[in-house]
């Protein structure tokens, strides 16, 4: 035998029982979504290099994305991330769409890393964006959202916390602590290195960037700093919008949390398990209010959040969160096949069946009935039809309660709604 070709590194296969927990998670998010007012839209798959060089940042552009020449030689990417695409989309229809603008998506992007548990090179991912808007109770509207999803999906503040912090604040900080300001990128990505590098190698990588030992301490006692935010204005406000749209136990923050990428210029927020053993940041988001500028639009504020599917799927399914699979099968009922010559009976059937609003699987040849009721067993389908001789001479079907054992002889007319009533015990 050949052997059989394995799937691209970093990739999934979506088996009807795992995707349905996609669905089921997809469900969700738009509910949660819908519920703050949010519409759905989605951009494309492709985009040009170009869009992401712009503001994204250098790693996620030379070291994360899938990069190639299209026929025409033009440099285009699989889309790492939504926040470009929903710029160029707004600045392309600026002045025809309604403000303040929210928006959500649910689709999938495409990274070149190291896989391992938590991270894949392929994943959908959750965005969420309001535009039209500077202040700081829009970016708790987004805080609240990323909350409100948690509440929903079962997960309390003793399991998850959105840690929260400010660029504006940081840059402050940072010019008091005798920063330059051609210094202040290559200092966030150390800063936002902290937890990913030893001790020792972080202080390292501080020399190398320039800081001198006295800067080094007095950035450090800012990140110790817990009560820095009532030096930002954006920050009081911030909490005290959260307490009062009741997320705010969810909330907390965090002088360290200052996000990768380029294009955030105030608020900034991650949210993380705060037990379990998945130890990867479940999403990221923040103020964006200079992208729309840069891909050619209009100055326009924004602020947005994304959440990957693998990491928060990890976490629901460690906890029990995620519905049991056998709801990846949606058929209410297996409309049997007793013989050839009652086959056109049984479609005849399961076609009423469909057309009253039912979910129906119909097997597609005869088989002895027992054969057809395990088959519908081992996909969770609860209810199997049948049409013998005697029914289809008097014009009935048995309905039969897989789960209970019991069944009984009804009218077809009656099938439909008997079906219903086993479905609802």
């Amino acid at each position: 035998m050949k052997p059989i070709i394995q799937p691209l590194k970093g990739t999934r296969d979506f088996y009807p029982e795992v995707m349905a927990a996609r669905t089921w998670l997809y469900g969700l998010l738009r509910e949660v979504a819908e519920s703050f007012g949010y519409q759905e839209y989605d951009g494309p798959f492709l985009e040009p290099l170009a869009l992401y060089a712009a503001k994204s940042g250098e790693e996620l552009v030379k070291e994360q994305s899938f990069v190639f020449p299209d026929r025409g030689g033009d440099m285009i990417t699989l889309r790492p991330e939504l926040t470009p695409s929903l710029a160029r989309m707004v600045a392309q229809r600026q002045r025809q769409l309604v403000y303040p603008l929210r928006w959500w998506s649910f689709g999938p992007f495409w990274r070149y890393e190291r896989p391992q548990k938590g991270r894949t090179r392929e994943f959908f991912q959750w965005n969420v964006d309001l535009l039209g808007i500077d202040s700081p109770e829009a970016d708790a509207e987004l805080v609240t959202v990323v909350a409100t999803f948690f509440q929903k999906a079962g997960l309390s503040p003793a399991e998850v916390v959105i840690l929260v912090n400010n660029r504006r604040l940081l840059d402050a900080e940072l010019t008091a602590a005798g920063v330059l300001d051609e210094q202040k990128p290559s200092v966030l990505r150390w800063i936002d290195r902290r937890d990913k590098l030893s001790p020792a190698d972080w202080e390292a990588y501080a020399s190398e960037i320039g800081l001198r030992a006295e800067q080094v301490e007095m950035i450090k006692t800012m990140l110790a700093d817990t009560e820095l935010w009532r030096k930002s204005d954006e920050l009081v406000r911030l909490f005290a919008a959260v307490q009062a749209l009741g997320t705010a136990d969810y909330v907390k923050y965090d002088p360290g949390v200052v996000r990768g990428l380029d294009y955030y210029t105030g608020t900034v927020f991650e949210a993380y398990e705060i037990r379990g053993d998945v130890r990867r940041a479940i999403l990221g988001g923040g103020r964006y209010n200079n992208l729309l500028a840069d891909v050619g639009g209009e100055p326009l504020p924004g602020v947005g959040f994304a959440m990957g599917d693998v990491v928060i799927t990890l976490i629901l399914e460690a906890r029990g969160l995620i519905p049991p699979s056998a709801n990846a099968n949606p058929a209410d009922v297996l409309v049997t096949v007793f013989d050839a010559g009652l086959q056109p009976a049984s479609l005849a059937l399961a076609a009423s069946l469909r057309q009253a609003g039912l979910c129906v699987n119909c097997y597609p040849e005869p088989a002895k009935l027992p054969k057809q009721f395990k088959y519908a067993d081992r996909l969770g389908i609860r209810v199997a039809a049948v049409i013998g001789p005697d029914e289809a001479a008097n014009g009935q079907v048995t309905i039969k309660d897989l789960g209970q054992g019991t069944q009984q002889t009804v009218d077809q007319a009656d099938a439909a709604a008997q079906i219903r009533k086993i479905l609802s015990q």
